[in-house]
């Protein structure tokens, strides 16, 4: 790992304030978050919980605990239990903050995967819970990516299998594993369009035969270096409800505006399609890249737990340098 914690800070602060820019709704002269930043919370605490469940037992449990903390979510968002036997999952630091029990956003997908996932039974790789390609297990899945911050490969692998929990079409699964892989190779201190193309590496070694993903990211590729307008460029990807499409997009901007963070948010919520998806996630690429520092300063004491979101990229930071030792 070659980057320092200011960008561990600015890859979930940068998604976080691309979120709130997207979802564009202010109360109490805070920016809120939607769904989208609540579940990379929970995919930070997931991680965290796997992390350290090993320091005890001395096993890795990353679906497993992925999956209790998105049942914590879910319990957020309903009031209810997914299953009478998830009421271990009340506990801890992240169920003591009121701002995560607002109900932000649609998510149905993922509403509808973990509502019905009982008895400890989950969708996974093997397992598909549905046919969704939506994106929303891409926006949650940059915590995966810094984790695994010096293992690209094992980045996939996780991203893959974490987005198989709600989403079970292999374009959204494959989305995931990109966009983890991807910040993983950002956070071992690639550049934008070397990330770009050791992540589509990965993904090509995985050896399904589905292309579409891979496909979409190299034509965001040919398209940053064009001479065309940025909405037409987006609109020639997609509208960015799909997955590899809301993925695609987002790389497409990172790489035309580099580091000018407010420039890309402003172009991924300025188009006619899922403006509020693509924000996050351009945001989660640019602020790997910047740092935190690049982030408008206002946005980062506007924003909604902004103070948690900092605290999260520093365990992981934290995780990562120990694994490192």
């Amino acid at each position: 790992m070659r980057i320092d914690k200011s960008h561990f800070r600015g890859c979930l602060l940068g998604g976080a304030t691309g979120d709130a820019k997207g979802y564009d709704v202010r109360e109490g002269g805070k920016d809120l978050i939607s769904d989208n930043t609540q579940m990379s919370v929970f995919t930070v605490d997931g991680m965290i919980w796997a992390d350290e469940r090993a320091k005890r037992k001395g096993v890795y449990a990353y679906i497993p605990c992925l999956f209790y903390s998105y049942q914590k979510w879910y319990y957020t968002q309903t009031g209810n239990l997914a299953d009478k036997d998830y009421g271990f999952i009340l506990g801890g630091e992240v169920m003591q903050r009121d701002e995560l029990f607002a109900r932000r956003g649609k998510g149905v997908t993922s509403l509808n995967a973990l509502g019905a996932s009982i008895k400890n039974s989950y969708g996974s790789l093997k397992s598909r819970i549905n046919n969704s390609k939506a994106c929303g297990c891409v926006m949650r899945v940059s915590p995966i990516g810094l984790y695994f911050a010096n293992d690209a490969d094992r980045a996939f692998s996780i991203g893959c299998e974490s987005a198989a929990l709600t989403h079970g079409h292999t374009e959204a699964i494959h989305s995931a594993g990109y966009m983890a892989a991807l910040i993983s190779y950002l956070a071992q201190g690639a550049t934008l369009p070397d990330a770009t193309e050791a992540a589509l590496g990965t993904l090509a070694a995985s050896g399904d035969g589905d292309t579409v993903c891979a496909d979409l990211i190299r034509k965001a590729a040919r398209l940053s270096k064009e001479k065309i307008s940025t909405r037409k460029a987006i609109e020639s990807i997609g509208e960015g409800y799909r997955a590899p499409e809301a993925i695609a997009i987002a790389t497409y901007l990172a790489l035309v505006f580099g580091e000018d963070f407010a420039s890309a948010t402003n172009a991924a919520t300025d188009f006619n399609g899922n403006n509020d998806s693509i924000a996050p996630i351009c945001g989660n690429i640019i602020g790997m890249i910047a740092g935190c520092l690049e982030i408008p300063p206002k946005w980062v004491l506007d924003l909604e737990l902004a103070d948690l979101i900092i605290h999260g990229a520093d365990l992981l930071f934290d995780s990562v340098r120990e694994h490192s030792v």
